[in-house]
């Protein structure tokens, strides 16, 4: 058997780290009833396999109890002892947030390296990254983790490869041992991302000072973001299906039905139990969203998890200040129909309808693009409803003054009158009317209240 598991092993990278991936959720109280456990258990494989580790098992446990020492009981520790002997592990990814005790003793009961959820969601992003701040910020996080698991916890591990270094061998000096040098590190990190958000700053005030608003896409991690994103900017972002195949945000401009131009902002995927120290990490990234004029809620509705999901993203909206005041620019697209069957679909377009008007969800397929024209409909009634109407006339010799219009407002049409002068209606954000109001005599006041 273990032959033949070798034989498999090598057909895909014999250098691959050979993992088991172990599942222990709670079979009583509160949480055991908002997950599946097979469900999470599945997204835990995912997250192994985002980094490529082999997998070559996995165990769900049931568990009654947290024990302080080993996490779990004494009797299943000894069983994925064997396991971990047996199927050659070298690795073994625990879904669940291990103290570092825990860690250490289930180590040295396994004979394997231990890697918790939050380490190997660090250590996802630690391969993705690849902007600069990207890149500081999830090392500032890596950090701040391994500082915390000192003590005795990291010294006998090897170090071979990987993002940062989580499952890795020989060659590094051990320094996860030295406070010091990670502090200075860390010290070191911060003061290159306070630069990097300068700049960023001044990128984003420019962004501010254009005309065209912005729409931001969030959702769970694998929820189809940027295949929709690929769809409605018919740009090449990678899209596959894999967890966290998106981290540094991207933008791209789009048109709209009636000609109306907008910013579309593609953001890292949320996750259950995501790290508190990458929330924070990356918060400043995420004002991107926070910023946005529209926000669209992209959720996988052919996933068995997909109210949990979606549960999760909201939990980590409210954390970023979005909950309430933001639930008015908050369109909920229900994607990947296409993976429904027709029952299924129809029973959701059903419940689609008992929504208010104005918090109904989109139906749509990214992959088919089946929905978005109707998305893109409902983007630009937001965005009209809470945007300024006003329609001007401009002298013929006003060419200074239609420039400024194109640089700061959406110019929805111009009619050229028979002396030369120019008949336009544009749209502005509201703390721009006035600038504009000032600037410019409208024709007929009261639009400007649209």
């Amino acid at each position: 058997m273990n032959d033949e598991r070798r034989n498999d092993a090598s057909a895909h990278g014999g250098d691959r780290t050979r993992a088991l991936v172990i599942g222990p959720y709670p079979s009583r109280g509160p949480a055991s009833l908002s997950r599946d456990p097979q469900a999470r258990l599945t997204e835990a494989i995912g997250l192994a396999q985002a980094i490529d580790l082999d997998i070559v098992g996995e165990v769900p446990v049931a568990l009654n109890e947290v024990r302080p020492a080993t996490y779990l009981g004494k009797g299943k520790v000894e069983e994925i002892a064997e396991a971990v002997k047996e199927r050659e592990a070298g690795l073994v990814s625990m879904d669940c947030q291990l103290s570092p005790v825990q860690q250490r003793n289930l180590e040295k009961a396994w004979g394997a390296k231990v890697i918790d959820r939050t380490g190997l969601i660090l250590e996802i992003f630690g391969q993705r990254a690849r902007t600069r701040e990207g890149s500081l910020q999830v090392e500032l996080a890596h950090l701040a983790y391994q500082k915390s698991r000192l003590v005795r916890s990291w010294t006998h591990l090897e170090r071979q490869r990987g993002g940062f270094g989580f499952l890795g061998g020989p060659g590094e000096t051990q320094i996860e041992t030295d406070r010091r040098l990670i502090e200075e590190r860390m010290r070191r990190i911060e003061t290159d991302l306070d630069k990097v958000k300068r700049t960023r700053g001044l990128h984003r005030k420019t962004r501010r000072d254009t005309p065209y608003p912005v729409v931001a896409l969030v959702g769970y991690t694998n929820a189809g973001k940027s295949t929709l994103f690929n769809r409605l900017t018919k740009a090449e972002v990678l899209a596959q299906d894999m967890l966290f195949a998106t981290l540094d945000p991207t933008l791209r401009e789009i048109r709209l039905p009636h000609g109306a131009r907008l910013l579309l902002s593609d953001t890292v995927g949320f996750i259950s139990d995501l790290p508190t120290m990458l929330v924070t990490a990356f918060r400043a990234t995420l004002e991107e969203v926070t910023l946005a004029d529209v926000i669209l809620h992209v959720r996988d509705v052919s996933h068995e998890d997909s109210e949990a999901q979606a549960h999760d993203v909201e939990a980590i909206l409210e954390e970023l200040g979005l909950k309430g005041e933001a639930e008015g620019r908050i369109i909920e697209v229900w994607n990947k129909i296409d993976a429904l069957d027709p029952e299924r679909l129809e029973a959701m377009r059903v419940g689609a309808r008992g929504f208010d008007p104005q918090r109904r969800p989109a139906l749509v397929s990214a992959v088919t693009g089946e929905g978005l024209d109707d998305l893109l409909a409902r983007i630009e009634t937001l965005l009209a409803a809470n945007r300024k109407t006003l329609t001007l006339e401009l002298a013929a010799e006003d060419g200074q003054g239609l420039a400024w219009l194109h640089a700061h407002a959406e110019v929805l049409s111009r009619e050229t009158r028979d002396d030369g002068g120019s008949h336009l209606v544009v749209r502005v954000a509201p703390e721009r009317c006035e600038e504009v109001l000032r600037r410019f005599t409208p024709d007929t006041p009261g639009e400007g209240a649209k």
